[in-house]
């Protein structure tokens, strides 16, 4: 049957040329059609912020093995035949309770907001560093002047990491977090496959060191975290290890650089943060909601779930439409496809999920992106686009490739 059905027949297709310079054409039409989508390739898509909400609270599979067949079920064998074991597959991101509960829980003994609160300074001084060297250059790429090295270097430093490879880790993590996308063909599955492996071996290597090496860190801190008297495993300590460094910056750069996109494209809205710094944490919600930095997350069924109004199977790979969700007329009103620093109801956004996967880094994110968007735009009155965005033609973790700007 999929043989015989055009590309430009379906509602969703994130193949489709520009989606990932601009998805939201889509995504409305998808609500606007069929908020819970059946798609003729054997997956769901789900769209509205009610249903979307309610998929993410469900406590809803995220492990693939529930998956009964299909193409999305293909695919993960594929992976799984080059790479069986990959480390994402000991992950909270990727298991269910009893072991994401306990995972979870020996992370967030170390992951405290109190520590995260106390990170203000240094952020603050790395984000005034980085003007200072954008100052004097006059025109940068954002996104190598400030929102890459920021958040990459605030979780390095937390983890406790030693002088590294660092642009071979921002490499590999960029390749592995394609895990995460729609993968169409096997080259990138194999490249996802080495990425995985490389980036697991150098992380056994700084956690053997760090074992020798003890410090006051995160590191330190999960290598020693208890819960009900069991310690991570080796392979869970690598896995924990990979998710807070790759979801640590790779989310946040995305933030910073939507945010500043957003602003340049709505100068109002920027003259009125320069014009009302009490805005700024407010201004960080809508961000989120505007311009998610992840556009979707997904959820397994293990047994028939009504959702919309329609049920779905067991064992459905459901797609939940972050970012449709937070451009829902619906919930946000008539003007949810603006961008509106005041709105009220911003921080109802679904941009780092619900439910048990809330996303654990939330407000280090929050706070990252609040010191650098803030201080970047009271710094520089005259900033403007200095040449056209590059997106980086991610489907899911999508932000700018290239943000060339001007400081004036």
């Amino acid at each position: 049957m999929t043989d015989t059905i055009r590309p430009e027949d379906l509602l969703f297709n994130p193949f489709e040329p520009g989606f990932t310079d601009d998805p939201y054409p889509v995504y409305r039409r998808l609500r606007a059609a069929e908020p819970v989508h059946e798609h003729p390739f054997g997956f769901w898509v789900v769209s509205t912020h009610r249903e979307v909400s309610e998929l993410l609270k469900s406590g809803l599979s995220v492990e693939e093995r529930h998956l009964a067949g299909g193409p999305i079920k293909d695919q993960y064998e594929q992976l799984a035949d080059f790479d069986d074991r990959s480390i994402l597959n000991y992950s909270m991101l990727d298991r269910d309770p009893p072991d994401h509960t306990r995972l979870r829980s020996l992370v967030t003994k170390v992951f405290t907001g109190r520590a995260i609160a106390g990170l203000e300074p240094e952020i603050v001084a790395l984000v005034d560093e980085s003007l200072d060297r954008i100052g004097a250059a006059g025109r940068v790429d954002l996104v190598e002047a400030l929102a890459f090295p920021l958040p990459f270097t605030v979780i390095s430093r937390m983890l406790g990491m030693p002088p590294t490879d660092h642009n071979r880790i921002r490499e590999l993590s960029g390749t592995l977090v394609r895990s995460l996308e729609v993968v169409a063909d096997e080259e990138t599955m194999r490249a996802i496959t080495r990425a995985s492996r490389e980036l697991a071996e150098l992380t056994r290597e700084l956690i053997a060191w760090k074992r020798s090496n003890p410090a006051d860190d995160l590191l330190t801190a999960l290598i020693a975290a208890e819960h009900e008297g069991q310690v991570l495993s080796d392979d869970e300590l690598i896995a924990q290890v990979v998710l807070l460094y790759v979801a640590g910056h790779e989310t946040t750069v995305n933030l910073i650089a939507n945010g500043v996109v957003a602003l340049l494209r709505n100068p109002d809205q920027l003259a009125r943060l320069r014009a009302e710094p009490d805005l700024t944490a407010n201004a960080i919600e809508e961000f989120l909601r505007y311009d998610s930095p992840v556009q979707q997350s997904r959820r397994i069924t293990t047994e028939p779930f009504t959702l919309g109004g329609k049920v779905i199977p067991a064992g459905a790979f459901v797609i939940a439409g972050l970012a449709s969700a937070n451009r829902d007329e619906a919930f946000f009103g008539p003007d949810a496809e603006a961008l509106r620093l005041d709105r009220a109801q911003a921080r109802h956004h679904v941009s780092f999920g619900a439910g048990p996967h809330h996303c654990l880094g939330a407000a280090l994110a929050r706070l990252e992106g609040r010191v650098a968007i803030g201080r970047l735009v009271r710094r520089f009155p005259n900033l403007a686009f200095d040449g056209a965005v590059e997106w980086n033609g991610r489907a899911n973790l999508r932000g700018p490739k290239t943000l060339p700007i001007a400081t004036g």
